[in-house]
C-alpha cells in the first residue's frame, strides 16, 4: 500500500527523533559509566533487528486467520532508551521512549499459537513509530539480611540494597518486567525468540498491543523466597491499544511465589505464578449456543464479539530454572488457563509447555556466545476446538475448519558476541501443526538477529 503524504511526513518526523535520541545517548552514557555507586541516574540503549524466513510449505485448505502457504519475509527493528533518576532514598524514577517498525509474515499476524519473534508484539506496521514505552517509580524499603549488589542496566540503578526487603512499583511498564522471569528463556532480543520462550503462552497477563498497562507490583524479598502480587489495566477491547479505565472492574491480577535453592552446588530457582483477569469477554459456549449461529446456516459462524459480557478467566502454572554444570542451564514452563472465553492480551494458548537447555560458550573457548534448544507443547480447550470447527475465527487463529492436534515447536538458536553488547544471532523455528491444524504444514522459520546495548 502507498503512503499517503502525512504518513511520510511522520515517519520522517519519527527518524528524525530517533536520530537525536541517539546522538543524545553519547555524553549520557559516558556520565552514567563514569560515576561510582550507588548511581544518582543512568542511561541505557538498546537496538535490535531481526530478520525471519518463512519457506512455502503445504495447507489442504486456509481460512481468513491462516498464515499464507507462499515463501514470505518478516522483519522488525526496534530501539529503546531507558532513562532512571534516584528521587529520594529508596526511590527511583525510570522512563522509556522506543521506536519500532517491522512487517510480520501474515499481514494481520495470524497463523500461530505460539509466534516467532517476540518483538512483533510491539509492531504498527512498516513506518516508524515512537512511543512511551515505560514511566514508573519504584520504592524499596530495606528490611535489613545483609546487602545485595544490584548492577546497573536498563530500568535499574546500580548500587546495593537489602536481600530482606519490600519493593513497590507503579505506574506504565509490563507485566514481565517483573512476573514469570527466566534466567534462561526471557528475552527475545538476546535469547529465543518464541512468544513461548519468552513467557507462558498460556499466561494471558495484561497488557495493550504493545505489550505495556498501567498499574502496580508489590514485592516481598525475604531470605530464600519472594512473594509479588500485581494489579493492572486491561485494555478496553481484546488485544487493543486503548487500556480500559475502570481499574476496579477491569483488571489483571497476578500472583507469584519464587524459591531461590541450591542443589548439588548449583543454583536454581522455582516459580508459581497464577493470575485472574475481570475483562468483558465472549465465552465460547455462549457463542456457540447462540441464536443467530444455531438458525442462521448460510451466513453464521459462531462469535464472541457478539456475546461479550463481564467475565472472570484465570490461570496457574509453573516456571523453574536450574544450572547443571559451568555454563549450562535448564529450563521449564508449564501453565493451564480455563480455556472458556476469548484470548484477551497475549495468545490463543490454553495449556502450553516449554523445556530447554541453554549454553555459554565457554566450554569452546568462545566465552561471550550462547546457544539453546527448546521444546514447546500448546493445548487448546474443548470448547475452543468446536468454535474453530464450526468456522469460529479468534483474533490470531481461525482456518474456517480444523483437524485438531496440538502445536508443537522446536526452536533452537546461536548468538555470536561480536563487540562490546554487542552479537549476531542465528535462529530456526521447526513448526508442527501451526493453530492446531493438522491439515496445515509443517513449517520452517529460519532467522538472523543483530542485537546492540550498551
Amino acid at each position: 500500500m502507498l503512503r499517503t503524504r502525512s504518513e511520510g511526513r511522520r515517519a520522517r518526523h519519527a527518524a528524525s527523533m530517533l536520530a537525536v535520541i541517539a546522538l543524545w545517548a553519547l555524553p549520557w552514557t559516558a556520565r552514567a559509566d563514569d560515576g561510582a555507586p550507588p548511581e544518582d541516574w543512568n542511561a541505557k540503549f538498546q537496538s535490535t533487528y531481526i530478520w525471519q524466513h518463512q519457506p512455502s510449505f503445504n495447507a489442504l485448505y486456509s481460512g481468513i486467520n491462516s498464515l499464507p502457504t507462499h515463501a514470505a519475509d518478516a522483519y522488525t527493528f526496534s530501539f529503546t532508551a531507558a532513562f532512571g533518576k534516584r528521587l529520594w532514598d529508596g526511590a527511583e524514577a525510570y522512563f522509556d521512549p522506543e521506536a519500532i517498525q517491522g512487517a510480520p509474515l501474515s499481514p494481520n499476524l495470524v497463523g500461530f499459537g505460539g509466534f516467532y519473534n517476540g518483538e512483533l508484539t510491539r509492531v504498527s506496521g512498516a513506518h516508524l513509530t515512537i512511543y512511551r514505552a515505560r514511566l514508573f517509580i519504584r520504592q524499596t524499603w530495606g528490611q535489613g539480611g545483609g546487602r545485595e549488589d544490584v548492577p546497573s542496566a536498563m530500568n535499574q540503578l546500580g548500587g546495593a540494597v537489602d536481600r530482606n526487603r519490600i519493593v513497590l512499583t507503579a505506574g506504565n511498564f509490563a507485566v514481565l518486567d517483573i512476573f514469570d522471569n527466566n534466567r534462561y528463556a526471557h528475552d527475545p532480543r538476546t535469547q529465543f525468540m518464541n512468544w513461548c520462550n519468552m513467557a507462558s503462552c498460556a499466561f494471558d497477563y495484561p497488557a495493550d498491543t504493545r505489550g505495556y498497562t498501567w498499574g502496580f507490583a508489590l514485592e516481598d524479598y525475604e531470605g530464600g523466597w519472594v512473594y509479588r502480587f500485581g494489579q493492572f489495566m486491561q485494555p478496553r477491547y481484546p488485544n487493543g491499544l486503548a487500556l480500559d479505565g475502570q481499574f476496579f472492574r477491569h483488571y489483571g491480577q497476578v500472583f507469584e511465589i519464587v524459591h531461590a535453592h541450591v542443589m548439588g552446588g548449583r543454583e536454581g530457582k522455582v516459580r508459581l505464578l497464577a493470575y485472574r483477569d475481570a475483562i468483558r469477554a465472549g465465552s465460547y459456549y455462549d457463542a456457540m449456543a447462540s441464536p443467530a449461529f444455531a438458525t442462521d446456516s448460510a451466513a453464521g459462524i459462531p462469535a464472541t464479539a457478539a456475546v461479550r459480557r463481564d467475565a472472570v478467566k484465570y490461570g496457574l502454572g509453573y516456571n523453574v530454572e536450574q544450572s547443571i554444570a559451568a555454563d549450562v542451564g535448564l529450563f521449564s514452563r508449564a501453565m493451564w488457563q480455563d480455556g472458556r472465553y476469548e484470548t484477551y492480551a497475549f495468545t490463543a494458548v490454553h495449556r502450553s509447555f516449554s523445556v530447554g537447555v541453554a549454553l555459554g560458550g565457554r566450554r569452546w573457548m568462545r566465552d561471550r556466545d550462547t546457544a539453546g534448544v527448546a521444546y514447546l507443547r500448546n493445548a487448546l480447550s474443548g470448547i475452543y476446538r468446536q468454535y474453530l470447527a464450526a468456522g469460529g475465527l479468534g483474533y490470531f487463529i481461525g482456518d474456517g475448519k480444523l483437524n485438531y492436534a496440538d502445536e508443537q515447536i522446536v526452536e533452537a538458536y546461536y548468538s555470536i558476541g561480536v563487540g562490546a553488547g554487542a552479537s549476531v544471532t542465528a535462529d530456526y523455528q521447526y513448526i508442527r501443526a501451526p493453530a492446531y491444524n493438522a491439515d496445515r504444514g509443517p513449517l520452517a522459520i529460519v532467522g538472523a538477529r543483530l542485537h546492540w546495548e550498551n
